[in-house]
């Protein structure tokens, strides 16, 4: 199923659609400030394990980011920040950006990393927050892979080229227009100081 949602003024009702199937367990492509992402909603095991398996990974050798409607809803599920990493935080998001934090025990440990982090993400599109907050939980994530040398932008951005691809193996695809080809950028907070772990999108001084 395709979905076509307008970032300008999200419809309710499509936004609803979607969000209910999410609720159900279903697994979707999803637009973000970066790349198209696979996307479920935390509640389901099963289906970050869909997403394991369309990427190719074991569930314990995936990376997935934790995507929030708001810094608040990060907060409920990594321990408690600095000030000095809560006011990065602030000063980023909504954006671009992908942040390693360590995570609380409402974080079920099947989507933390070896260290027990996650990444974070409050992407700023009005789509996928409208989303997130209809869900009323985060959504686990993690971008869509590259398929061809070839095409690689092109099945990274175009919503219909990823339905193309996807569309038998996914629940739904969200069209919200053409993606932006770049990663977001990684920061891992997790340690004594702030290290960017790979430059992307959203520009950052630390």
């Amino acid at each position: 199923m395709q979905v076509k949602i307008y970032s300008e003024s999200p419809n309710v009702r499509e936004v609803r659609r979607v969000a209910d199937r999410l609720r159900e367990g279903a697994v979707a492509v999803l637009p973000t400030d970066t790349l198209y992402a696979f996307a479920c909603s935390m509640e389901f095991k099963r289906s970050v394990e869909d997403i394991a398996h369309l990427k190719g990974f074991k569930l314990k050798q995936a990376k997935y980011s934790l995507l929030c409607a708001s810094l608040s809803q990060v907060s409920e599920y990594v321990r408690p920040l600095d000030k000095e990493t809560f006011a990065l935080l602030k000063s980023a998001l909504p954006g671009p950006y992908t942040f390693i934090l360590e995570a609380s025990g409402n974080l079920p440990r099947n989507y933390q990393n070896a260290n027990r982090t996650i990444g974070v993400r409050v992407p700023d599109n009005a789509i996928l927050q409208a989303i997130i907050e209809e869900v009323g939980c985060p959504l686990v994530a993690t971008s869509v892979r590259r398929i061809d040398e070839e095409l690689e932008k092109e099945y990274l951005t175009d919503p219909e080229l990823i339905h193309e691809m996807f569309g038998n193996r996914v629940d739904l695809v969200v069209d919200g227009g053409i993606g932006d080809d770049s990663p977001s950028t990684v920061v891992d907070c997790s340690g004594d100081a702030p290290v960017v772990l790979r430059y992307g999108k959203g520009e950052i001084n630390l």
